[in-house]
């Protein structure tokens, strides 16, 4: 290969094209010809002597290598728009600075905000936030391609060895049992061995909530009725909130879930418990709102 130095002008040309999956939309955006675009990408495949794009009737597709070089570039120009935030942040800058979470599905929508929104708080930086969620593998695996900052999850998920990633314990949240006002006054009498038979809503299997849960029924033989499993906490409530069933959620959000959903809690559940770990990598220049995340939390949350 006599590719010596990479030419980033040409990599952002194929990056966004990547991207936008059209050289119209892509010349569009960076102001350009479409011609002009297509020569730079063809300045970059020769400089590295691959193809990285094919095409499919009017489309542009990437090729398996395309795909490799799209995903080093979402990292590059990541790290760029990392380091530009950093930069304006310590110079006083007004660009926002940039935070992409990574949440697990099952966390509570409210927990998940709870624990973000310290950083939304800060006075001195203006946070501009971008939150998905997935599987927890698969979000971690995105924090190690850099298109993360942080993955907020309810396990210390095993991270491959190559990863320089971080994790570390926030804390911990007692779990509460909540239902309609129909459902609690049936069931509040003799909480918790009032559970014994009564309709509730679990996790899904593999989850750690789900796993406590189970403990708890072989530990004090009360034995509900699973009527429904979630993996995802929002539909979970959402059922709960029609009445099909009682439901378990951290202790920490008690406040809050009654008084937006119009529930009641019937109860802690003594000895369970949600712990909350967050996955940074290892940055040379620290996040100043992963940073208020990280001591929020250690404030707020048991230990």
């Amino acid at each position: 290969m006599a590719l010596d130095w990479l030419n980033y002008h040409h990599l952002h040309y194929f990056w966004v094209t990547a991207r936008e999956g059209s050289l119209t939309r892509a010349a569009k955006r960076l102001r350009l010809s479409p011609s002009t675009v297509s020569s730079q990408i063809k300045s970059l495949e020769d400089s590295l002597e691959v193809e990285l794009f094919e095409r499919r009737g009017r489309r542009l597709v990437l090729t398996p290598t395309g795909r490799m070089v799209a995903d080093y570039a979402d990292e590059i120009f990541g790290l760029g728009r990392e380091l530009s935030d950093a930069v304006r942040h310590r110079t006083g800058g007004d660009r926002p600075v940039r935070l992409r979470v990574g949440a697990v599905s099952i966390l509570h929508k409210l927990v998940v905000y709870r624990l973000v929104a310290p950083a939304l708080a800060l006075r001195d930086v203006d946070v501009h936030l971008v939150c998905i969620e997935d599987r927890a593998e698969a979000l971690v695996a995105e924090l190690a391609l850099h298109h993360l900052d942080l993955v907020l999850t309810d396990t210390p998920v095993g991270l491959a060895r190559e990863v320089q990633a971080e994790t570390r314990v926030l804390g911990s949240s007692g779990l509460s049992v909540f239902g309609t006002p129909a459902l609690a006054e049936r069931f509040a009498d003799g909480f918790p061995g009032s559970l014994d038979g009564a309709p509730m809503l679990f996790p899904t299997a593999g989850s750690t909530v789900r796993a406590q849960l189970e403990d708890w029924i072989e530990r004090t033989g009360i034995a509900p009725d699973v009527v429904a499993e979630f993996s995802d906490s929002a539909l979970m409530k959402a059922f709960g909130h029609a009445g099909t069933g009682l439901f378990v959620l951290p202790s920490l959000v008690s406040a809050d879930v009654v008084d937006t959903y119009g529930v009641r809690c019937l109860g802690a559940l003594d000895g369970l418990a949600e712990r909350y770990y967050a996955h940074t990598m290892e940055r040379r220049i620290q996040n100043p709102a992963i940073a208020a995340i990280v001591r929020a939390a250690e404030a707020q949350l048991d230990h």
